[in-house]
Parts: C-alpha cells; structure tokens; sequence
C-alpha cells in the first residue's frame, strides 16, 4: 500500500510540474526530457553544483609559516578563521615559527607540507638544488620595515653609525634580514658589517628594541606600528605601501606566497588547488572587510593586547595585499634581479630560472570560480 500510494503521489507531481513548466515556457507536446530540463532550470528539481570540485588528494596538510600573528600572513589566518580550508575539503594545521627561514627549514626537513614565505625562498631553494615553486601570492609588496632605535641614529647620521651594531631580524635567512641587507647596502654597509639577532616577529622583538638589546630592526606589522606609535624608532625604510616597494626596490616586488616542493604540486594538483581556492577567498574578502569585520575575525591573541594599533597597523598595509593571488611577471623578475644582486652565493648549483619558481595555474581556476 505504501509503495502504491508513494507512486500515486509521484504520478499527481508530475502533471502539476509539467502544467507550471507549460504555463512559464509553452512548449510544444515537451516530451520527458523537455520537462525535466525545464523544471530543474526552474529548481523544481535537485541538480548537482554548477562547478562541481574534485576531492583533494591530501584530507590533512601542514602548512609552516614565519609569525601566523603578523599582518604578513593575515590572508592564511582568515582563510582558516573563515572555515574556507575545511570547506575545500583540506584540514590545515599551521605550524608557527619565529620567521620565515624556519619556515622553509620545516618545508626542507619534511617537516610541513606547505610553507608561506616570501617568494625570494623558491629562488634561492632552486639555486641550491631544491624544487619549489610559489603557486598563490598573499602580497603584492614585502611589508617590511627598516626601523632605527633613537639612541642610536640622531642628529640626521646615516645608517653607517650601524657598523658593529645589533641588528634584530625576524629570523636568519628570512625576508626581513634580506631586507635588511638590502637598505645597509644603499648605505654602503655589507651583511658583516652588523651582527644579526633573531628576535621574531612578536612582543620579544618589540621588547629587544626597547631594552636596547637591538640598535636597529627590520620587521612587519603590527611589531613595527608598535614601535613607532611608542615613539622609539625612526622609519628609514618602508616597503607597506606600492609606491614605498618601487622606490626601494626600482619595480614591483612580491611578499608573501603560498609554496610546496614541485614534486607535491605535481602529486596533490587538487589539495593544491583546494589551498590556492581558499587563500584567493579570503584575498577577496579582505578588500570589502571594515574594521568590525576584522575584530570579528582575526583572534584577539593577533592583536597582541592593542586592538587599536592592530587596525592602525592595518590601515598602512592594506594596499599591499594581493587583490587576487596572481604573481606578475614584472615582479618575478625584479625578485630574481634582487636575488642575484644581493643574496646569491658562488655556491649556488642552479641557474636563475623565473617560470620554474611559480605558477599561476590554480589560482586563475580560483579567480574564475570566485569571480575574484
């Protein structure tokens, strides 16, 4: 009985959805299939997602970065705060270093699947042998600062006062103590000219400056906006800002990005992709977020006890934010310029080769599901 009344009911739908269908688009005598299409066009039908996804590979990935509370690599923090790597199917455990050569050491080490970094890492990685390639931008500029304690630059003196002095640097080896050799360079300072200190990227850095541990300091926000709302270093060099990056660096410069060794990208393309879809999310969000949205958001423990500085520290870095995850060719090549002015070593095993450091695949795929 029951399953008779089931197909009774099953026959009295139909006429009614063919009826409707009729009555919106007349059609002909529409055969079945005509009706079928006609009503799941009009949702009177399930269907499938329009852009069904392919499951990833990988249900869990590491992924290490150099200081998750930085505003550096805010575009990870939200795409996990937001549930978009659980919802592309990928649990994503971050691991927390000091910097962003850590960072790369876990990667290396086997330690973490995926690292964010600078995209400098993949250039130097392939020059050492090591495959990696960068395959979702954070940063459309580096967002480090060059910053000098007031005891130690006065009256106007250029950085050659720095000979012999500490330098706090996020970690060795990473994008700060680049920079950092970078704006001595331009003063005519060598990298052993100073002697480097790590100090991370969170309260022992601004608690090195202050105790006068470090002289000077290159790091990001919110650590820097700290310092210098507290009036305890003079900014000598900025690249927060587009128009800050092309004046230090003479182009364009990417910061942050997504990274993996060739041989995952190439193993896991749909983890990969699942990564690239949720880092490009959140880079869409960001452009349209206000500050409520991020108190929302980001943990107050990012916000290192000063909710206000951190969305001072915000506003000063908005810019360099990628809009869309893509990496420009034109910054590419001002990073491997950079690199084989300033960083590369005569051991280097590998020439510069820019198309083997990035791609764009996944993140276009991402750009035209998200409409980024």
């Amino acid at each position: 009985m029951r399953r008779a009344a089931c197909l009774g009911t099953v026959r009295s739908v139909k006429p009614a959805c063919r009826t409707l269908v009729s009555a919106l688009h007349p059609l002909p005598d529409p055969g079945r299939r005509d009706v079928l299409a006609a009503a799941a066009a009009l949702g009177l039908l399930a269907s499938t997602p329009l852009r069904a996804q392919t499951r990833p590979e990988r249900a869990r990935v590491t992924l290490a970065l150099g200081g998750k509370n930085t505003l550096y690599y805010l575009p990870v923090i939200l795409a996990a705060q937001l549930n978009y790597f659980n919802e592309e199917g990928v649990a994503v455990e971050l691991q927390d270093h000091a910097g962003g050569g850590l960072a790369e050491q876990a990667l290396t080490t086997g330690h973490a699947d995926v690292a964010a970094g600078a995209y400098e890492h993949t250039i130097l990685l392939r020059q050492r042998g090591v495959n990696c390639r960068a395959f979702a931008l954070l940063g459309r500029a580096p967002q480090a600062v060059f910053g000098v304690g007031n005891q130690v630059l006065t009256d106007g003196r250029t950085l050659r006062t720095l000979r012999g002095q500490r330098v706090g640097i996020s970690a060795p080896d990473s994008a700060t103590q680049w920079f950092a050799r970078l704006v001595l360079a331009r003063d005519g300072l060598g990298p052993d000219d100073v002697q480097w200190v790590g100090v991370g990227t969170a309260a022992g850095a601004v608690a090195a400056l202050r105790e006068g541990r470090i002289g000077a300091i290159a790091n990001v926000d919110p650590v820097i906006s700290q310092l210098e709302f507290a009036a305890q270093i003079r900014v000598v060099a900025d690249a927060r800002s587009l128009r800050g990056t092309q004046q230090l660096y003479g182009g364009p410069m990417p910061g942050g990005c997504l990274y993996a060794p060739q041989g995952f990208v190439l193993r896991y393309p749909n983890t990969v992709q699942a990564l690239a879809n949720a880092v490009v999310r959140a880079l869409k969000w960001l452009q349209t977020a206000g500050p409520s949205d991020i108190v929302r958001v980001v943990p107050e423990s990012a916000m290192t006890g000063d909710r206000a500085i951190y969305l001072a520290a915000l506003d000063k870095v908005r810019e360099a934010f990628s809009p869309d995850g893509l990496l420009s060719e034109d910054a590419v090549q001002t990073a491997h310029r950079l690199v084989a002015q300033q960083l590369s070593t005569p051991a280097a095993v590998r020439a510069a080769a820019p198309a083997a450091t990035y791609t764009n695949e996944f993140v276009l795929k991402a750009k035209q599901r998200f409409s980024a």
